[in-house]
């Protein structure tokens, strides 16, 4: 009896170590379902892009190789979105924490029309044409932020895409639903008349569809000599030159001169507290302050998991909207600071807290309450998150802003030219050579102020970014959802005139509540508001390309 009571002792402590391993293991299988990733991860618009990322990184790069790899994918994979003749944003977190901004937005050239802003009524959704044309700036920005932060040779970025230009891949889901959005709607002449025909049609003139390869055999040789002598080669040498001759043949107004002299520019983020968060982003004429503007107001709310609950959910929707619709009002204050003295104010605290006061909960207002100048909504661009295995992080946003750009093509160079000017209508009364147009874009990066949580995050659909943003960055970090349920979720976008445009398949309730408190309700059909992120809670890395645009993130 003696003998067996050490025995006991013994089989005891051999169940209590076995049932601690297999808990043991059990969280770590747990965790490691819950982690897509442990390392780094790139939520690009497609799993093509993503996958090119991943591998710089896997090669030893850092996170801005990994986003300028992403981004020259991008611009073969959805065209009518991004490319080398536009202009990009980046936010761009270091080892240490501090948050860069790299900007090469597109400019106002030397010589514009006079009149241009007169034809904004004339021609209200797309702006085509020469005269639409902003300077490009992305292969400036990627030039920059490679010098201060790449670690791959500048060459190594480009061979992915230049082997995919060159040697075709399937057409992308998103591309052909864009080709039948502009036929179904009457657009055809975008690409009949432009030259882009050359690049998305059959000999018969018809579009591409899914099953046939898509090639840039103009755009491939333009990346290689990029790649062999430096963006100079865009902005000085013999691409230059080229472009700026078929944009002339196009009755355009970009110069040389034009090129040769476009800066980026660069500083520190604009940084702001939301509750827990520290969130960094572009300063204006960026939609960063817009954002941080609708995120810091509805905190004042004391949101939380019970707030998006019951008749709670009603009520939170309501002064989401209205938080929106006063955003709205603030757009046309978004200028560019080296033409404009007068600073926005929107991120004050007490400017935040009159607004609050008079956001009333039982109903809404007109428009003149919000302080709203109708203008025209803008769709357009895409983005790319991506983080490191180091900790460094890329928030970065691109575009030739609406659907293929100005739909001028160069056909000597493959580039498809911006229509960034456009962003000009109903935002201002006046412009001036050099200034960068106001945009929605807004590439961010949260920090928990413990330091262990990251949300890389951003989205790209023109007039819908904010609103797509704000929403994926409350259901994440209030709601608490997972980021792949937080951007998922139905959207409600509310346009330039204040109207309501709740995504197929929004709750009916809610709509109908919204309508009860007053909100006037339309029926919009396209939601093109698409948002990468990538969050990190200590070594768990969560990483969410938008299948709106049939996207998918990669990582290790």
């Amino acid at each position: 009896m003696a003998k067996s009571q050490p025995r006991r002792c013994c089989l005891c402590v051999l169940a209590l170590v076995s049932s601690v391993a297999i808990i043991s293991i059990c969280i770590i299988l747990a965790t490691k379902q819950r982690c897509a990733f442990t390392n780094a991860a790139v939520a690009a618009d497609s799993l093509m892009c993503s996958d090119i990322g991943r591998d710089m990184l896997l090669q030893g790069g850092s996170a801005v190789d990994a986003a300028i790899a992403a981004l020259l994918c991008t611009g073969l994979v959805n065209p009518q979105s991004m490319g080398l003749g536009g202009g990009a944003i980046f936010t761009i977190m270091d080892k240490t924490g501090k948050v860069k901004i790299i900007s090469s937005r597109e400019t106002v050239p030397k010589i514009f029309r006079a009149d241009l802003l007169n034809e904004c009524l004339e021609t209200p959704i797309l702006k085509t044409g020469s005269h639409w044309i902003g300077v490009p700036g992305e292969i400036r920005g990627y030039e920059r932020a490679h010098q201060l932060y790449g670690k791959l040779p500048w060459a190594k970025l480009f061979e992915p895409s230049i082997k995919l230009a060159r040697e075709g891949f399937p057409m992308p889901v998103s591309l052909c639903q864009f080709l039948q959005l502009i036929k179904q709607n009457n657009y055809s002449e975008l690409i009949y008349g432009s030259g882009l025909c050359e690049l998305f049609c059959h000999k018969n003139k018809t579009f591409f569809g899914p099953g046939d390869i898509l090639k840039f055999p103009r755009l491939a040789e333009t990346m290689e000599t990029i790649a062999k002598e430096g963006a100079d080669a865009f902005y000085t040498g013999k691409i230059a030159k080229d472009l700026i001759q078929d944009v002339q043949a196009k009755n355009g107004a970009l110069s040389l001169e034009d090129l040769s002299t476009f800066k980026v520019r660069e500083g520190d983020a604009w940084t702001v507290q939301i509750g827990d968060y520290k969130m960094h982003f572009p300063p204006p004429p960026a939609g960063g302050a817009i954002l941080s503007f609708i995120l810091k107001l509805m905190h004042e709310f004391g949101l939380s998991p019970a707030s998006n609950q019951g008749d709670q959910k009603t009520l939170t929707l309501h002064r989401f909207l209205e938080a929106v619709k006063f955003a709205n009002g603030q757009k046309r204050n978004l200028k560019d600071p080296r033409f404009n003295s007068n600073m926005p104010y929107i991120t004050d605290e007490k400017f935040i807290q009159r607004i609050r006061a008079l956001i009333t909960d039982g109903h809404t207002h007109n428009a003149s309450y919000y302080n709203i100048t109708p203008s025209v909504d803008r769709f357009g661009t895409t983005h790319v998150s991506v983080m490191a295995a180091d900790g460094t992080a890329v928030s970065v946003t691109s575009t030739i802003n609406q659907i293929f750009g100005s739909a001028v093509y160069s056909p000597k160079t493959g580039i498809i030219l911006n229509n960034e000017l456009a962003d000009f209508c109903g935002r201002a009364d006046t412009i001036t050579a050099g200034e960068q147009p106001p945009s929605s874009m807004a590439p961010a990066i949260l920090q928990s102020v413990s330091q262990q949580k990251t949300l890389v995050i951003g989205g790209s659909g023109g007039s819908m970014i904010t609103a797509a943003m704000a929403l994926s960055i409350m259901n994440h970090l209030w709601f608490g959802m997972n980021l792949n349920e937080s951007i998922a979720a139905k959207i409600v976008f509310v346009d330039s005139n204040n109207d309501l445009n709740f995504e197929n398949g929004y709750n009916e309730f809610l709509i109908k509540a919204m309508k009860v408190r007053g909100h006037k309700v339309r029926n919009h059909q396209y939601f093109l508001n698409v948002v990468n992120g990538i969050s990190k809670e200590g070594q768990c890395i969560s990483a969410v390309s938008d299948a709106r645009k049939h996207g998918r993130s990669a990582g290790y």
